[in-house]
């Protein structure tokens, strides 16, 4: 009898098919700005845009939600790329002399193009590093400068390298004049341009200064220009009858190309525009024509080395406009937007397109002043750093209705409303069901409001906590205020200089981080709690407003005798009426005592409560009667670095080096009994087999008791409201739930005016603003091994948790079974567990630590929808652990379902920044700048769905062989 014991149920091949409708792990997009770029490019005719990045990711756009990526095998540095205009096929070039060729692929679909997908490698010249790469307009000859001032040639597509057009210096340097060869070297490739209106015809410049019109059909040098100055870049302007220089020296020349002069010693003009003092080079120069005569001269760089060498500058100018862009990060790359048809005379530039090293800018070249025009896409979540996020779903659409205006009111005087000029592809994605909500806070005090509904993360509308208190920012700081819009500010002085863009990484003061946010959908009431100690609650108006903020203060440690605070002071509020634009307006201030980084945060809409915790207690404040209902100590008696400050930190640290080392000695002590035999009898190899079957219960690991004075003990971790029994098993009430770092659980009974079946409903007479809301303690647990909580959820009579705030009272979910029995699901970092209430005793668990050796992070109960029948639905509760793993368990029962490999487990930051959302899926920071984007659920997946119009049959093109 004892034998079956051990072994596990057998697998039931209709749950395993019914698994299969619910759950599928895949990781759909990324979301964000991509993290180090290092290459841009712009196919006019698809209006599709490319990014290399340092790690060796290619990443394309079109309009809103067409988005295509591609990877490299090494994580090489991609430095250029170039597309075959019209094909949907792009050269990348690495750091490693390796260029590779891209091309769209179809799906299933034959119309949908679905990825980006290599060719073949080719490994060019390893004795000599590839400069600059031109590809000619006919799309089948790739031009290749090298270090070594050569310049080759490629077949394309095959990449096939044509000897016979090798151009070496030697070539060249037999038709320069004597007094200008001198024995020197030209130096390398600089740059590579092809006659706008001669095909065969390339500009060849070189580092010394040397530029050569180079004519490949008859291969022979047909002008010759002696520039003296160092070479950056050149440019053609549109008739080709005159280029463009740019020097290391911070200047440029105008150079005219003539029949019958094939020497040419001197530029038209040359101007160093911020000279005359040394000026940094000018990197890259563009010339674009227009209509009204006057050419647009773009140009990065070129500032004065003295006083502004430091700045990041594109220079814009147009007759006597005149302005210089001023960049919080480097400029990588810039091109223009503007006509390509042959016939058109002008190029009518229409948008400017800059690649940062942390942002994109897009400037609207079209309308007076040169706005900068928002992005629907690419916007950089990092701005400021990120410090948490949250996720809503199935947001009402008066609520995004009214979000969505309020981020327009924001930004109408800072952008233009020109149409995006990155436009190319077709989203077939079908409109999303239910408006998506991502909300992150920051570093700076801000918290940003995103569209999330589909692939592309676009910005909607941003929220400002600063005017809340007296900081280092300028009171009179106010977004409607046009005298404060960059934009639209007329600079006197020089350079004319406009600061663009909103990637500003440094904080005017670091405790205004924000670190907790929760949002009620329905009753638009949103609270953000941040580093010191603030929780702020605030209300959506569509009015602009100037009003005072109540302040309160909760002293968590009134109890507590000699404690000293040594952190940093609290925030000091604003005792003048501040201004507030149309949005979500503060209403409430609260000030924690002493002022710790608020850890937990939960808020209950309809009872006007909200609950915020620190690393030394909770507290539960009523913010509609602008009360403090409760303040909660949770520091054990001996957690001496919380109360006295690190000094002590010593002592702690000695007896962890001692616990240590006696669980090292034990452990060796334990190793040596253990003996390994081999099965000598038919009896022990039976066992041996038996203990080998996967039906058969892992064993065990042993979890160590954490000690009782960690320093650490008293941080809140979770903070949960619930409608439920707590005092007897017939008369439910409000509850407040709370979970420490050491293990310990807090249940509170609520007495909230108007709310239950608790003595606030009984009191005849008096008025509900009359009545306080009132917290008793009705049960504390103390988990055995004092493990972190790291959640805690209520679940109705038919173990499915309860309903959000305001949700069944207006019939947007089934309404929670309140006759039977509750029960209460407490995940710790060790282990998950269910216990009934009231009476608080244990019903299931589940040990992961013991059986999968790691640690509980996250954890989310989400609603799983069927792929196969309509209205069948589970709910499940998801685990991220400390290896980036998931784990699915069905509620109550707590029995494992599926497993997952999510993140690396390395990766830190990702597992710590992972959010779930309440349909299946999930966010997760790859780098400060990007969000993955992935699906738990077989239903619901958010990815691109696209198609692009090409110029050449959509069929997948076999692979070639590499050539080296």
């Amino acid at each position: 009898m004892m034998k079956f014991r051990f072994r596990r149920q057998g697998t039931d091949p209709q749950r395993e098919k019914i698994k299969q409708e619910l759950f599928a792990f895949n990781k759909t997009v990324e979301h964000g700005f991509p993290h180090q770029p290092s290459a841009l490019a712009f196919d006019p005719k698809l209006q599709l845009m490319a990014i290399g990045t340092k790690s060796g990711a290619i990443k394309v756009y079109g309009a809103p939600g067409v988005e295509f990526t591609g990877l490299h095998k090494d994580t090489t540095a991609v430095t250029q790329i170039h597309f075959l205009p019209g094909q949907g096929r792009l050269l990348s070039l690495l750091d490693d002399n390796t260029i590779y060729l891209w091309e769209l692929v179809a799906g299933a679909p034959r119309e949908v193009v679905t990825l980006l997908h290599f060719l073949h490698p080719l490994l060019l010249l390893s004795a000599t590093r590839v400069t600059v790469l031109l590809l000619l307009r006919s799309c089948d000859l790739l031009c290749i400068g090298t270090e070594g001032g050569g310049v080759y040639f490629l077949e394309l597509p095959r990449l096939t390298l044509k000897d016979s057009q090798t151009l070496l210096q030697d070539q060249i340097t037999q038709s320069l004049p004597d007094d200008y060869r001198c024995g020197k070297s030209l130096g390398p490739v600089e740059s590579l341009q092809e006659h706008p209106q001669q095909p065969g015809k390339i500009l060849i410049g070189y580092s010394r200064g040397l530029v050569v019109l180079w004519d490949l059909s008859t291969r022979q040098v047909e002008q010759l220009f002696l520039g003296k100055q160092q070479l950056e870049s050149l440019v053609w302007e549109r008739s080709g009858n005159l280029f463009v220089s740019s020097h290391n020296d911070g200047g440029y020349s105008v150079w005219t190309v003539t029949n019958g002069n094939t020497c040419n010693q001197q530029p038209v003009s040359s101007t160093i525009p911020y000279g005359p003092f040394p000026c940094k080079a000018i990197n890259k120069i563009l010339w674009r024509t227009t209509q009204t005569g006057s050419p647009v001269l773009l140009y990065s760089g070129g500032m004065p080395r003295a006083s502004y060498g430091d700045r990041h500058c594109l220079t814009i100018q147009q007759d006597k406009e005149h302005v210089t862009l001023d960049f919080t990060s480097r400029v990588i790359d810039f091109f223009t937007v503007h006509s390509i048809e042959q016939e058109k005379e002008f190029d009518e530039p229409s948008a400017l397109v800059v690649l940062l090293e942390e942002e994109l800018v897009v400037i609207d070249l079209q309308n007076p002043g040169w706005p900068s025009l928002p992005t629907p896409y690419l916007a950089p979540l990092h701005s400021s750093a990120i410090t948490c996020s949250f996720h809503i779903s199935s947001v009402p659409p008066k609520l995004w209705e009214r979000l969505v205006n309020a981020g327009k009111a924001q930004q109408g005087r800072q952008h233009a409303h020109g149409s995006w000029p990155i436009c190319g592809g077709k989203n077939l994605a079908p409109p999303p069901k239910q408006q998506e909500l991502l909300l992150t806070g920051h570093e700076d005090g801000t918290v940003r409001f995103w569209d999330a509904s589909g692939v592309a993360l676009t910005p909607l509308y941003k929220l400002g906590t600063a005017n809340v208190f007296h900081t280092d920012c300028d009171p009179c700081d106010d977004p409607q205020d046009p005298s404060n819009d960059p934009d639209m500010q007329q600079e006197e002085e020089w350079p004319p200089f406009r600061k663009v863009g909103c990637f500003d990484p440094y904080s005017d003061d670091p405790r205004l981080g924000i670190q907790k946010i929760s949002l009620c959908k329905y009753s638009n009431k949103l609270v953000v709690a941040g580093t010191a100690g603030q929780v702020i609650v605030l209300g959506l108006s569509d009015e602009r407003s100037d009003h005072m903020v109540d302040v309160s203060v909760v002293d968590l440690l009134q109890d507590r005798e000699g404690f000293t605070w040594k952190g940093h002071d609290r925030l000091e509020p604003r005792l003048k009426p501040a201004p507030f634009p149309p949005g979500f307006q503060p209403l409430v201030l609260v000030q924690c005592l002493p002022p710790a980084s608020v850890t937990a945060v939960a808020l209950h809409a309809e009872w006007n409560l909200i609950s915020f915790g620190t690393s030394h207690g909770f507290g539960l404040f009523d913010y509609h009667r602008r009360n403090a209902v409760l303040a909660r100590c949770t520091l054990h008696p001996n957690d001496s670095l919380a109360m006295e400050g690190p000094l002590s930190r010593v002592k702690s640290l000695k007896k962890s080096l001692r616990q240590s080392f006696r669980r090292i000695r034990k452990s060796r002590v334990s190793g040596k009994k253990r003996t390994i035999t081999t099965p000598t009898s038919k009896v022990q190899e039976a066992n041996a087999a038996l203990a080998e079957q996967e039906d058969v219960a892992p064993v065990q690991r042993r979890i160590e008791p954490r000690s009782a004075d960690d320093s650490l003990s008293g941080v809140v971790r979770c903070l949960c409201f619930a409608d439920t029994f707590l005092r007897d098993g017939t008369h439910h009430g409000p509850t407040l739930w709370a979970g420490t770092n050491s293990g310990s659980v807090y249940a509170y009974a609520l007495e909230v005016p108007g709310v239950g079946s608790g003595r606030a409903c009984e009191r005849g007479g008096a008025g509900e603003s009359s009545v306080c809301v009132e917290a008793v303690l009705g049960k504390e647990i103390q988990l055995m091994h004092r493990a972190p909580v790291v959640s805690i959820c209520v679940l109705d009579g038919r173990g499915k948790p309860l309903p959000d705030p305001y949700e069944a009272s207006q019939d947007l979910a089934i309404a929670p079974d309140m006759t039977n029995a509750h029960s209460v699901l407490i995940a710790s970092e060790e282990q998950l567990k269910v216990f009934s209430l009231p009476k608080v005793s244990a019903k299931t668990k589940f040990k992961l630590t013991a059986h999968e050796g790691c640690r509980v992070r996250k954890v989310a109960l989400v609603a799983f929808s069927s792929t196969a029948q309509e209205d069948y639905s589970e709910h499940t509760l998801v685990c991220l652990t400390n290896l980036g793993d998931m784990h699915l368990f069905n509620i109550p029962a707590l029995r494992p379902q599926v497993r997952y490999d999510c993140i690396r487990k390395e990766d830190i930051s990702g597992i710590a920044s992972c959010v779930f959302t309440k349909n299946g899926q999930g966010f997760y920071l790859i780098s400060p700048s990007e969000y993955e984007r992935f699906s738990l659920s077989a239903k619901v997946i958010t990815e691109p769905l696209c198609s692009v119009q090409l110029d050449r049959p959509l069929e997948p093109t076999p692979l070639v062989k590499p050539e080296k």
